[in-house]
């Protein structure tokens, strides 16, 4: 491999041009509203704007598991924020979410209105306000927001690194695409290893860290994520490969995934949800 690439970094970086690939025509350096956009209401107390990527499914699969529960509470209405057409650069969305980045949710069961904003958060929230799906036992408490935040911490690792240069930039770059392949597979391998002897992430309880993990590698090890599998040798994760097969079995699991989504077969599309 080539250690001359022919670019060298200016002193200075600035933006002056899009940079090529699925998503240059809404990335910018800067952030806040680019355009007024109010956003839409509807009747249930959880509103919830969001696409049904995998940080979005997270959190619908959480809300079709607490109304599996029987939480009428969590009744929600789903607003789809089509983030390839700037919908996240709404003044709207802005104002419940400053990152601008979906998924974005607001309780509007109290007062005043409460936005919460970055997916783990929203789990979090939605766990602590129904008591659900977020172990009691303290010891429990601490090794399910381990794998949380775990999650959290490795999504930009599986996606802005492996998934943009792999699946979205104008260009297949070796060192980028095998720098974030062994990362990612490095990650395959710690949830790999703890699975060995867990039915979930947390023993035997299914919890919010599934809820998180399931979407980014779950889909992945399934060959869903990127189309990826074969490149990644998933099929060699044998405990990742059986919990992800029943986790996806749920059916608040399956139902949730088809929330928000706005592309493949017609029958799994549910732009929203009402």
């Amino acid at each position: 491999m080539s250690n001359d690439s022919g670019y060298q970094p200016p002193k200075v970086w600035a933006y002056d041009s899009e940079s090529g690939g699925k998503f240059a025509n809404i990335n910018r350096p800067t952030a806040g509203a680019r355009h007024e956009q109010v956003l839409p209401v509807g009747e249930h107390p959880l509103q919830l704007y969001s696409l049904a990527t995998p940080n979005g499914v997270k959190v619908t699969i959480m809300l079709e598991e607490l109304l599996a529960l029987g939480f009428h509470g969590a009744e929600y209405d789903a607003w789809p924020i089509r983030i390839t057409d700037g919908d996240q650069f709404g003044s709207g969305f802005v104002e419940i979410c400053p990152n601008s980045k979906i998924p974005a949710l607001v309780d509007r069961s109290v007062e005043p209105h409460q936005p919460v904003f970055e997916s783990g958060a929203i789990l979090l929230y939605l766990a602590e306000k129904f008591g659900a799906l977020l172990p009691a036992d303290r010891s429990q408490r601490t090794a399910c927001l381990s794998w949380l935040f775990w999650q959290m911490g490795s999504a930009p690792y599986l996606g802005g690194g492996f998934g943009h240069f792999y699946a979205y930039a104008p260009e297949k770059l070796e060192y980028p695409i095998n720098r974030f392949a062994m990362e990612v597979k490095r990650l395959l391998d710690v949830l790999d290893k703890h699975l060995a002897d867990r039915e979930y992430v947390v023993g035997d309880t299914y919890s919010i860290a599934d809820i998180a993990i399931w979407p980014w590698f779950g889909l992945l090890a399934s060959g869903a994520l990127y189309e990826a599998g074969t490149f990644l040798s998933v099929q060699d994760y044998r405990n990742v490969q059986r919990w992800q097969e029943v986790v996806g079995r749920r059916p608040a699991v399956k139902e949730g995934r088809t929330v928000n989504r706005v592309w493949g077969e017609p029958s799994e599309q549910r732009p929203e949800r009402h």
